[in-house]
């Protein structure tokens, strides 16, 4: 008996033991794992992040069709270099093309027509011009003069009507070759095609969600950089920045600035989805960089920061209000 009680006192302690050993394991933290790679670091004192995303200078064509259609005919694929105005692809035309048929067949018998009525006027003034030389009354009368006069007359105004059809006709023939011409989508300006998303006998619709072709001058590149509409009044025209590519923090290019976009817009680069909206605003603020020695492409996300004027903005007051740049430098 007097075992049993004393098994039983060594279970209850061993058991308030191994608790204790637990509660303390579980109180104590665990180192911070080593990151992956190391985060970007500002070169500034004082400076604005933003998330960038780079892009072809003036902004990327989306390239789309005049009118929906099938392709028939594809003449680029991505990475080539087009001129203005260089064939990108080809719309079902032979609706067209029987049209235009029909209004050639209709020119070459207006003109023999024209050509036609042309002699007879000939020979009507020749007429009108030999009765009114003779002047005796007995062998030609006036009714006979004056009958040959409108006669000739008549003849003169249809061959006005024939050459205003003639010259409807041409416009008509016109009028198709210029929607034929349509038909064949062309690059607008020169560039790279970044993306050629449609293929020889799919559909061209309108509106289209994704464009049919991405046209952008990848020859000079510039960053997008968004601020948020909380520091925007933190950043001065002309401001120095600095990029770095997302997850490598040592693959930094510095940046020129170009404008600020005077419209302040809901962010849209959270996901790299160019569709997405939220309820943050930013300003957007364009950059321009010469290439960096490693390979930089256009949608490309990256990180950016902007210099900023030394302020009191961390000392001032929480209701006092931003301090302008020309009250920062007082």
């Amino acid at each position: 008996m007097i075992l049993l009680k004393r098994m039983s006192l060594w279970l209850a302690l061993a058991g308030m033991g191994f608790a204790v050993w637990v509660l303390m394991g579980t109180n104590q933290q665990e180192p911070m794992p080593t990151p992956i790679a190391e985060p970007p670091r500002s070169p500034y004192a004082y400076t604005v992040a933003a998330s960038g995303i780079i892009e072809a200078v003036n902004e990327n064509v989306r390239i789309a069709p005049p009118m929906p259609g099938l392709i028939t005919e594809v003449f680029v694929k991505v990475g080539d270099q087009v001129e203005s105005q260089a064939p990108l692809f080809q719309l079902d035309d032979r609706d067209l093309q029987a049209q235009l048929l029909t209004r050639r067949a209709a020119i070459p018998p207006l003109e023999a027509q024209i050509q036609e009525q042309k002699y007879r006027i000939e020979d009507l003034a020749t007429q009108w011009r030999r009765l009114k030389s003779v002047h005796d009354q007995q062998a030609v009368s006036e009714d006979d003069i004056s009958r040959a006069w409108y006669a000739l007359q008549v003849a003169k105004r249809g061959i006005q009507r024939l050459d205003a059809n003639l010259k409807q006709a041409i416009a008509q023939r016109d009028e198709i070759s210029m929607l034929l011409d349509r038909l064949t989508v062309r690059a607008p300006r020169r560039g790279t095609l970044l993306q050629v998303n449609v293929r020889a006998g799919e559909y061209a619709a309108l509106n289209s969600a994704e464009p049919l072709m991405l046209l952008g001058d990848t020859q000079q590149l510039q960053v997008r950089a968004e601020v948020d509409e909380v520091n925007a009044p933190l950043v001065a025209p002309e401001a120095a920045g600095t990029a770095s590519l997302k997850s490598m923090a040592d693959m930094k290019f510095p940046l020129t600035f170009v404008r600020i976009e005077p419209y302040v817009i809901p962010k849209r680069s959270l996901t790299g989805d160019n569709a997405e909206r939220v309820d943050t605003r930013v300003l957007q603020i364009i950059y321009r960089f010469d290439r960096p020695p490693f390979p930089v492409y256009a949608g490309q996300q990256v990180d950016v920061f902007i210099q900023r004027r030394a302020s009191t903005a961390s000392n001032r007051e929480p209701d006092s209000p931003i301090l302008s740049p020309q009250e920062d430098e007082e």
